[in-house]
Formats: structure tokens, C-alpha cells, sequence
């Protein structure tokens, strides 16, 4: 892997990682003669290593991708994981739950970021070890962490207290020490003000070893992002929440729908686009190929988009490679045109990041944990190669009892192999980059211990079959593996490695997306100043934009855009828009937030979730691929699943903090 320059290496050897209560207060505890502020800020080393600070509140409980301990919110009804009791965890998660210490740290992690990012803002001066430039790069680097903690906060636990700008003055007594919530509105104002100031200053690209420090663009891409979620049915106008006050009574959440949001929200993601400074990333056609890296298989003739090259057809490139390398660590990140934030190579080792992740989706063929797999409803969402949905009633009839390819019929049905099930033929590309279905071919080829016997295994999940159903948990409950964020090469025994992946955090087809979906919501035209007030942008609902935001991200894809009879209905693009976000962003840490500002969780995470039989042997292996509920992973979705709950001994020491709906208080 090439990214080697991170966070992580901010990080070593700094001894700044703890995240009690009495450390995260004190300002001076890391330096051994307790120096003043001013002789920290006059060091660079005290400097970096306070910012390093910093930096680390954005690891751990707060990393966006990751293993489950983690980022369990990138479960939704798209994804499962088995490990924990066998399903007990995934059960506890999924029914709401929330009172397990793994879901606890990240409130006082994000707060202790927020306090030392707020010291360092306010104490950097000019004048003295740093240049005019420096300090305003030193401060910005710290607003960016600061308004990013705030948001990550807010997506959890919604509306949260905004800080003293000096950060808490723990000299005072407690009274003083209680901070109520901030109203939703107020907090997405305060990170949208703040991102904004961070962006004059931060500069719009990184080189490979400061690739986890903030641009411009993420800065303003995270903007965009908040101001998605207020203007999203779940914060604006919501009567539904209209029990969720402060402590003095204050609603949180608008109670009055504001169109003007989603205005606003589109002119933020336009900021994001007006700055060409990325773009999709797209993998050349190739003519020849190996296992690892094959042949492009080129979408059926479609008249409009065949002949053309990217962005305005698929001509010229491999759309399953196109998808495939952002994830899976084939590119360097700064090479990659399409990230625009990351953590880089967040913690990669077998615990945290998207190693962990990558490690649980793999099989014990390959040194895996073959305990991370997807819902027959993922699997299901991804279109036909021409762009029509997938539809299993036609499929079993035009194929009848001739389901499971055979040898001779191998070429006809690229990629499948023998063997494998017919439902999974003629898919679009972002399935087999993504879905790992039973009979696929893993070719783990950084094997060197007797590779011929390690290497190109088709994986099938038969009852019986070494990945199959077992006592333990690991095993798919649903038949159905996920191969997103996997390398081609990643063999994690037989002499083999897994390769490193660096976590993308936001990415321009998200802001794209985004773009279409706060354009689609307008019914009135209104004129929105730029971040930086340089223009003023006339936001309506534009069909031309919403096509040029979407379309290339589908035709990247290899898939048509839409039809104009789904542009010219709001209700159909809705539904598109919501449907491409769950295929294109799968596994991204979007789905379960999307949910719930959309309000669709209710209907969405409660639904039943379903798989293959499992306790199907090879013998019988057409009965295998009938669907069936699959009891271990079931679900329910309350009003309180909408937001996280406050752990109770927040609630203990600060007496104006107010409970979520529908958690116990503790009064």
C-alpha cells in the first residue's frame, strides 16, 4: 500500500493517548513540567503533538469504517455481522439496545477533542515560533476537527451542547459546568460557520504524506453533509419530536418545514463542485487480463452511452474496476480524485479500520473471519447489467431447471464460474465488486505457501462446504458474503497479506448524490451565496443539474441514467435517488443515517430480514437459493432508534442535559 503518511504518523510517539475524564480536562497534563499555554504553543513540537491530539479524537469510536466494535452504526438493513454470541450482539444492536459500553466512548471522545481543539484556536498567537501562515494552518486544522466532532456527534445523538469557544473553565462550580442541548439547527449552524472559516484557510490539496489532513473541499463537503441532514424530513418540520426539549422546555427539533434547507443544502454541495478539484474515479478498459484483474466486460450495447467516452458514456472505461479499486487499496490515495476525505490508513491493524473489516468479510480460506455478510435485500437492490431491477420470479423462469451454470456455458456468463446460481448472472458491476454470493471466485493471490492450492477458490456457503453453516459464528446466516473493500490479492494466511485500504470518509459521488436529492426537494427558485460570497448561485429544481449530478455516477457504473419520466416526477426520483444511495455508498457508513433523517427507518430496519437456507447441503443446492427469513438476525425499529441514548453517568454530572425520546432518564 502506498498511503503511508497519515494520522498515524502524527500520532507516534506523542504519549497523548487517553480518554478519562481527568485527563481530557486538563490542558497541561502532557508535558512533564507543566508548561503555560503560551511556551506550548511557542514549540512546535508541544505544537504538533497537541494537534496530534487532537487528530486521535477522530480514531477509534469515531472512525466512519470499520470493524463493528467501532462503527456499528455501518450496519443498517443492508449489512450484518454474526460475531458476538452468535448473533446476540447483532440482536441487542438491531432491537435498540444502545446501553453496551461499546457504544458509550465516543461522546467523551469527541468532547475531549473538542475542548483541546478549542484551547489550541484560541492560544495560537502570531509573533512568535510560527509565521502569520502557520498559525492561521494550525488553527484551521483545528476548527476543521473540532466543527468534524460536532458532526459526528450530531448524526449519533442529534441535537448536543455547543461548547464555551474557550473551552470549559473547569475552575468554576458545578452549576456552572452543566451545558444544555443546542437545538439541531443551531448545532449544523455552528458546524456550517465553522467549516466555513476553516476552508479560507486550508488548502485544496495534500501531498501523499499529509493526505489525512483537511482540504478546503472536505471542509466544505462536511458543511454540506450538515446541512443535508437539517433541511431532511427527520430535522425539518418533524412533529414527531416535538417532546425532545431542553431543560427548559426549548424544542430541538424545527417544528416548521423550511424548503429554504434543502436551497441551502444544494448550494453547499455546488460549493463542493464549483472548486473542480475532483472528480469520479475511472479505471481504463482493458483488452487482456489475469483472475486478479480481468478482462473488462463491457455493459450491453445501450445507443446513447456505447460508443461515448467517460463522462458521457462508458467507451472508454472498466466500469467493475472503476468501482472496485476505490476501496480495496489499489490506489494511492493521493492519486485518487475522488476521495475527499479520509483518516488514511486508520489504524490498520486486525482491531479497528477497514483492515478489521475487510479481515471479518474474508474467508477462513484466506486467514478470514467469514462472519461479515449482507441481506438478501442488498443483495436483491442491485439492477440488471442493462439497468432494469432484478427480478427473481423472471429469472427462474427464463432459466427453469437449467439454473446453475455449466462448464460450457462459462463464457456466455462472465464473471460466473461453474456451478454458480443464474441469479447472479448478467448483474450490474457494482454487484460483483461488492456481493460475494455463494460460488464466487476469490483469487487471493498474495499467497506464496503453496499457492496452487491457496489461490482462485470459488467460495460456496452449502451447509457442509468449509465456509458453510457451523456451530459458532463464523458463517453467513444469509448465505451472502460482501466483497467490497477486498483485494484481489488479500490472503491473510498461507504466506500471504492483507493488503492496507485507506478510509474514504466522504467522496464526490456523495456530494453528487447529494446535489440531486436537495434540488429534487424545491419547488421555488432561490439565490444562495457561495460559501466565500464570490457568486450567488440560483437554486431550483433544475432537471438539467439533477441529470448531470447523477448520471455520472451510474454510467461510471456502467448502467444508463434515468429515464425523463423519472426526473420529471419528484416522488420517482426520490425513490431513485434513495435506491442509488443504497447500492453506490454500500458499506460506506451512509445507510443507517440516511434512514433515519429520511424517516424511512421505521419501515426500512423493522422489515423481516431474509437470506438463503443455509441449512441447505450441496446435495440439494437449488434449494439453497430460496429465500427464507432468517430468524438469527431479526430487527425492530422504535422512535428511540432514531437518535443514541446519553449514557447515564452524563447525565448524573451535568443536571441540565435532557434525555433522547424514548430513553430511560434516570431521574
Amino acid at each position: 500500500m502506498k498511503a503511508k503518511h497519515i494520522i498515524i504518523i502524527l500520532l507516534t510517539g506523542t504519549g497523548l493517548f487517553t480518554n478519562s475524564c481527568k485527563d481530557y480536562l486538563d490542558v497541561e497534563h502532557f508535558f512533564a513540567d507543566r508548561q503555560s499555554e503560551e511556551r506550548i504553543f511557542n514549540s512546535r513540537d508541544y505544537t504538533e503533538q497537541w494537534l496530534a491530539y487532537c487528530y486521535n479524537q477522530l480514531l477509534d469510536y469515531n472512525l466512519e469504517i470499520g470493524h463493528k466494535n467501532f462503527t456499528v452504526s455501518n450496519y443498517a438493513d443492508d449489512m450484518f455481522y454474526n460475531e458476538g454470541g452468535n448473533g446476540e450482539d447483532y440482536r441487542r444492536f438491531k432491537f435498540g439496545e444502545y446501553d453496551y459500553n461499546w457504544y458509550r466512548q465516543s461522546w467523551s471522545q469527541s468532547y475531549a477533542g473538542i475542548r483541546q481543539a478549542s484551547v489550541m484556536i484560541n492560544a495560537m498567537a502570531e509573533g512568535g515560533t510560527f509565521t502569520e501562515n502557520e498559525v492561521a494552518q494550525y488553527k484551521a486544522e483545528a476548527r476543521f476537527i473540532r466543527a468534524y466532532l460536532y458532526w459526528l456527534l450530531l448524526r449519533k445523538y442529534g441535537p448536543v451542547p455547543i461548547m464555551p469557544e474557550k473551552g470549559a473553565d473547569y475552575d468554576q462550580n458545578y452549576d456552572n459546568l452543566s451545558y444544555p442541548r443546542n437545538t439541531y439547527d443551531e448545532v449544523v449552524d455552528f458546524i456550517s460557520a465553522e467549516m466555513v472559516l476553516a476552508a479560507k484557510d486550508l488548502p485544496t490539496k495534500r501531498d501523499n504524506r499529509n493526505i489525512a489532513r483537511p482540504t478546503r473541499g472536505a471542509a466544505l463537503a462536511a458543511r454540506a453533509k450538515a446541512l443535508l441532514y437539517a433541511a431532511s424530513p427527520l430535522a425539518n418540520g418533524n412533529a414527531e419530536m416535538a417532546g425532545f426539549t431542553d431543560d427548559e422546555g426549548r424544542v430541538l427539533i424545527s417544528q416548521q418545514y423550511s424548503e429554504e434547507k434543502w436551497a441551502k443544502a444544494a448550494a453547499a454541495a455546488k460549493d463542493v463542485i464549483e472548486l473542480n478539484t475532483y472528480k469520479l474515479y475511472t479505471a481504463d478498459r482493458k483488452i487482456k487480463g489475469t483472475e486478479d484483474y480481468p478482462v473488462t466486460i463491457i455493459p450491453p450495447h445501450h445507443p446513447e452511452y456505447s460508443e461515448k467516452n467517460f463522462p458521457e458514456g462508458w467507451a472508454n472505461i472498466d466500469p467493475f474496476e472503476s468501482y472496485r479499486a476505490l476501496f480495496n487499496g489499489d490506489l494511492y490515495a493521493a492519486e485518487n480524485p475522488e476521495m475527499i476525505f479520509t483518516r488514511g490508513e486508520n489504524q490498520t491493524d486486525q482491531e479497528h479500520g477497514v483492515i478489521a473489516l475487510t479481515r471479518h468479510q474474508m474467508p477462513q480460506t484466506a486467514g478470514g473471519w467469514n462472519c461479515h455478510g449482507l441481506t438478501l435485500k442488498q443483495c436483491d437492490a442491485y439492477a440488471m447489467d442493462d439497468g432494469s431491477l432484478f427480478n427473481r420470479e423472471e429469472i427462474l423462469a427464463k432459466y427453469g431447471s437449467n439454473m446453475f451454470v455449466q462448464s460450457n456455458e462459462v463464457e456466455q456468463f462472465k464473471p460466473l464460474k461453474a456451478n454458480v446460481w443464474k441469479e447472479f448472472a448478467h448483474r450490474e458491476p457494482r454487484f460483483y465488486a461488492s456481493v460475494a454470493f455463494s460460488g464466487a471466485l476469490w483469487t487471493m493471490s498474495s499467497a506464496t505457501n503453496d499457492p496452487g492450492n491457496n489461490t482462485n477458490k470459488q467460495i460456496f456457503y452449502y451447509r457442509g462446504k468449509t465456509e458453510g453453516r457451523v456451530n459458532g459464528d463464523r458463517w453467513l446466516p444469509t448465505g451472502i458474503g460482501m466483497m467490497k473493500y477486498v483485494n484481489p490479492k488479500d490472503n491473510a494466511a498461507n504466506g500471504g497479506k492483507i493488503y492496507p485500504k485507506v478510509e474514504i470518509a466522504i467522496r464526490y459521488a456523495d456530494i453528487l448524490l447529494m446535489y440531486a436529492e436537495a434540488l429534487n426537494e424545491l419547488s421555488g427558485s432561490y439565490n444562495i451565496s457561495s460559501w466565500d460570497g464570490a457568486a450567488t448561485y440560483v437554486i431550483s429544481r433544475d432537471i438539467s443539474q439533477m441529470s448531470k449530478a447523477i448520471s455520472p455516477v451510474r454510467i461510471r457504473a456502467g448502467v444508463p441514467d434515468y429515464e425523463m419520466q423519472v426526473y420529471t416526477d419528484q416522488n420517482s426520483l426520490r425513490r431513485s435517488i434513495k435506491h442509488e444511495r443504497q447500492i453506490e455508498l454500500l458499506g460506506e457508513n451512509q445507510r443507517y443515517y440516511d434512514l433515519r433523517r429520511w424517516k424511512d427507518a421505521p419501515v426500512e430496519e423493522a422489515r423481516q430480514i431474509y437470506g438463503y437456507n443455509t441449512l441447505i447441503t450441496e446435495g440439494n443446492a437449488a434449494l439453497f437459493y430460496s429465500p427464507v427469513r432468517v430468524p438469527l438476525l431479526q430487527t425492530a425499529f422504535s422512535q428511540k432508534m432514531y437518535f443514541w441514548p446519553i449514557d447515564w453517568d452524563e447525565l448524573r454530572k451535568n443536571k441540565r442535559m435532557t434525555q433522547a425520546p424514548g430513553w430511560p432518564s434516570f431521574d
